[in-house]
């Protein structure tokens, strides 16, 4: 099955100019982060197989010399199996979660919240975001973010291990950062998304700006991965638990539950979503 984006993000700078992103669709829907951190070598963020870094490494004179794993489950960590099937990852550095040490293949280099990473000249910051998955951990270089599975584009990822509260405090930590960060996460995702975020805030004229924006793009084939953070705060239901009119949707649906503050708010938004009543005509 082909790759839902045919025409992936053109490579980008990061803030500081030390850092280039490449954009490497793999799977159906993964999307790999390649950060050129020196002329011609690269870390790649999770990923579902070699394969496609293999080709594009190839294609653009680029070394792969690091993994950086956000979490465990097989599209993130499928890569570095690839690399130890075939004999190549025993050089390979190799970041992952301290917690999860024992599930990721070749680590060399443990990592818990707080923690400092050095890519060349940029010194970048680990964070624990438990909620999808125990151990999950996203990175931020300079104006990066590198969120896994924590949050999406107009949405946040599945709750795993959960419970709830942990997803909204980590995705709390994630809003508070410099509204100017690049969004970087792991999967396209946005249509159904902001399908879903038009369904409980209709009312939110940049939600419904964005939305028609990705309809665009994504009939083209494009892409709409990295967001900013700026953009994220302001149409992504996920971080959007004080508004009034997505608060008063969930009351309509769920008149028993508790949603007294924001972690409850939360987890409706979230159960809401996972109904999928949005997909219905």
């Amino acid at each position: 099955m082909p790759h839902i984006v045919s025409i992936p993000t053109p490579t980008f700078a990061s803030r500081c100019g030390f850092l280039h992103v490449h954009q490497v669709p793999a799977a159906t829907d993964n999307l790999i982060w390649l950060i050129e951190y020196k002329k011609g070598h690269v870390a790649a963020v999770d990923g579902p197989s070699f394969r496609e870094v293999r080709d594009y490494c190839s294609t653009y004179n680029l070394i792969l010399d690091t993994i950086i794993n956000t979490h465990t489950h097989a599209d993130h960590i499928g890569i570095n199996r690839d690399l130890q099937k075939q004999g190549l990852l025993t050089n390979m550095r190799v970041i992952g979660s301290l917690e999860r040490e024992k599930d990721i293949p070749g680590i060399t280099e443990t990592v818990s919240d707080g923690d400092r990473v050095q890519l060349g000249e940029v010194t970048g910051i680990a964070m624990q975001t438990d909620g999808h998955i125990n151990g999950h951990i996203s990175y931020v270089f300079s104006d990066l973010l590198f969120c896994g599975d924590t949050l999406f584009t107009g949405g946040c990822g599945y709750l795993f291990d959960g419970p709830p509260k942990a997803m909204y405090e980590s995705l709390q930590r994630l809003r508070e950062l410099p509204s100017h960060t690049k969004v970087c996460c792991a999967h396209e995702y946005t249509q159904d998304n902001l399908l879903y975020a038009l369904s409980i805030e209709p009312q939110n004229t940049e939600l419904r700006h964005r939305y028609l924006n990705c309809l665009r793009i994504r009939q083209q084939g494009g892409c709409l991965v990295p967001s900013t953070i700026a953009l994220e705060k302001s149409t992504n239901p996920f971080l959007r638990w004080e508004n009034k009119e997505i608060i008063q949707h969930l009351k309509i649906h769920y008149p028993n539950m508790d949603i007294q503050n924001p972690a409850d708010i939360f987890a409706c938004i979230r159960k809401r979503k996972d109904s999928k009543a949005y997909k219905k005509p």
